[in-house]
Formats: structure tokens, sequence, C-alpha cells
């Protein structure tokens, strides 16, 4: 790593952003132990519902049962292995049956019907269910973890909103759980997850390539990220009426949002894979599911008061500012995985010290990568 003196702290090296090896450790020791923000709950809206997520290694099927209750499983046949479903999103009436052999499991993963079962009467159809995935349902979304012995929600998932909204009642002012989806945008940017989260933790970089944000936020021109500090949100410029791409006013507040939170942003990174953003009248979630050491592919959800959306409101202008960002966030994570495998970048680069808190990101990643003992 870099040795950096004074007011530069070393970043990562720059084989870490590039080496397969690398990322299948964190696919093993990160997605696959901490809780991972896999479906948004409403998406899922009857029994039989379902999408599949890859989660470090796994793909993950998650669907709604005839109690109309979220469940989670590895998404493999117990059989001989096959890819259950097959699509990334979709809906059965009842059961959930392998295209290979036609073993059927119902919604809550236990086996339920094969060719010749009967003729097996010694098979236990709870022992041959799918394997179930452990599940947890905050802020509107469905958080799974692959590990046999989940790290605490509270005090991960939780704790890292807590910690840096400087209190855990904060959050629920917004209500997210109860918002609708008024767009969603997908983007499949050719960069490492590290480099993502890394680009949203600081805004050393805002006055250079976010011209729409600084506008509304000027704050970010100077360079400190509102996550630099403990629930400090950057307050809208004086003739910004809302967190609009052109300034202009959005919509109602949201109810429980109190005036010391009005006109103000606040981000927050939860780690290892989603960014919540929060405004006067609507949230923004981030879920990123990385697929390689140089690709990851982000989701982006709009979130605003439900009656906005039954209303046939214009999203437009709120939705249009924070895509661009993303936008202009991306390409710049795509201009800087190339030089992360050049001889330049071996040893790695530094933070400034607008920047330093990425250095607690990087101890967190490196602390789970260590080898126990």
């Amino acid at each position: 790593m870099t040795t950096a003196v004074g007011s530069l702290l070393a970043t990562l090296p720059g084989d870490r952003y590039t080496d397969p090896e690398n990322f299948r450790r964190e696919q093993e020791r990160i997605f696959e132990t901490e809780w991972f923000c896999a479906v948004r709950s409403a998406d899922l809206d009857k029994p039989g519902a379902y999408r599949t997520v890859q989660v470090g290694r796994e793909s993950v099927l998650v669907t709604r049962n005839r109690r109309g209750e979220l469940r989670a499983f590895l998404n493999v046949c117990r059989h001989r292995g096959a890819r259950l479903c097959t699509e990334q999103a979709g809906e059965v009436r009842r059961s959930l049956q392998c295209p290979y052999h036609a073993w059927t499991y119902d919604l809550d993963g236990k086996l339920t019907a094969a060719p010749n079962l009967t003729r097996m009467p010694d098979v236990d159809r709870a022992a041959y269910g799918l394997h179930t995935v452990r599940l947890r349902e905050w802020l509107g979304y469905a958080w799974v973890c692959l590990s046999a012995e989940p790290p605490s929600f509270e005090e991960s998932v939780m704790g890292d909103v807590a910690e840096r909204l400087g209190g855990n009642d904060v959050i629920g002012h917004y209500a997210i759980e109860s918002l609708a989806l008024g767009r969603r945008h997908t983007y499949d940017v050719a960069a490492n997850w590290k480099l993502i989260i890394e680009n949203f933790m600081e805004c050393y970089h805002c006055a250079t390539i976010h011209p729409e944000l600084t506008e509304v936020l000027p704050e970010f021109a100077d360079g400190f990220a509102a996550q630099y500090y403990v629930g400090h949100g950057p307050q809208f410029a004086a003739e910004a009426e809302g967190f609009t791409v052109d300034g202009s006013a959005g919509f109602d507040r949201l109810p429980g949002v109190p005036d010391t939170h009005d006109r103000r942003y606040y981000a927050i990174t939860i780690r290892p894979q989603v960014f919540v953003n929060l405004v006067p009248d609507h949230v923004i979630v981030h879920r990123m599911f990385p697929l390689a050491a140089d690709r990851t592919v982000v989701e982006c959800d709009w979130l605003y008061a439900p009656e906005v959306i039954a209303a046939g409101a214009d999203v437009s202008h709120s939705v249009e500012l924070f895509h661009r960002v993303n936008v202009q966030d991306f390409d710049a994570c795509e201009r800087t995985q190339p030089a992360m495998a050049s001889r330049a970048y071996r040893e790695g680069g530094v933070l400034v010290p607008s920047e330093h808190h990425i250095g607690d990101f990087h101890t967190w990643v490196t602390d789970r990568l260590a080898d126990p003992g």
C-alpha cells in the first residue's frame, strides 16, 4: 500500500479492485455472511410472485407464500441441482417446479411432488425441501443472509443507519416502508463495487462532475460529503424550491419529516451494498449487486408518498436530478476501474482529509477478508 504522511491516508492497493480471487473472497466472507438487501417487498405483491437475486456466489429465490409472508431459498433443486427458477422475476400459482425432473415444492419450500415419489415412501418431504435463507423485512425491503449464524441485524444494518443519522429513530420519520415506487433505473456498471461505495461516501468530486447537484446543495461544492459528519444534512440552496434537476418545487413534505429535516439532504451507506438518500418529499434507495471484480449492477428506486403516485404526478424532475448524479458517478467509476490494474496504482492511492472516513470502510473490508486466528 502507498505510504502516506501528514494529511494523506493510504487507500487499498489496486489489485483489491481487479483480482478475481480477491473478489471470490469478498463474495464468501462479505456478501455471503452479511445482511444483503435483495428485493423491494412490494415487488412481490401476491402469493406466488418471486424474484431471483445474486448474493455472492449463490442465486437466491425470494417469494411470497400463501399466507402472504416473504420466504427466501437457495435457487437449487434438491434432486440433481438444477436452477429452479431461471427467470429474474415471475409468478407461479401454488408451487415451484423444477424444469428438469419436475420436483415440485410449495411456497414454504417443502417437497410436495415428484415423478414416482409415491414409490419412495421413505423420502422425508420436509428434509428434502429447499434450503431456507434467513430473511428480515425493514424499510420496505427484504434483507437476506446466507450465514448459518447471521450478524445482529440491529447492530449491523440498523446500526449503520443509526450511526450515520445520530439516532435509532431518525429514519422512522420518513416511513420508507409505506412509500410507493415512482421510478426504477437499473445501471450495469463496469467497475468494482468498492469504487462505487467510495464514490458515494465522498464529495471531493462533486464540484467537478455534479453541476446540477451542487446547484441544489451548494455545500457540496466545498468538497465535504454529508456522510463526513454524524447527523448532518446539507441544506438546500436558498433559491431551490425542491430537490429537483432545475430547482423547481417538489411535493409536500412526507408527513413524519420534522421541521429540523426540512430542506435538507441525508445520505447513508449501509454496508455492504445499500445507499439511502433522504429528502423531505421522497427517498432514493440504491442496491448494488456485485457480479464480478469489474462489474456491478445497481438498482435504484425513487419512492414517494402513495397519494403522489396514485394521482399520476410527474416525478421526472426529481428523478432526473439523481439519475444524472448516478450516470456521472458511474462514468467516473468506469474511468477509474482500468487504472486499478496499472503499475502506477499497484500500491494504491491516497485519501485527502475530506475522504478520511473512507479509510474506515477499507478497514471494515480488510477485517472481513482476514484469515481467522
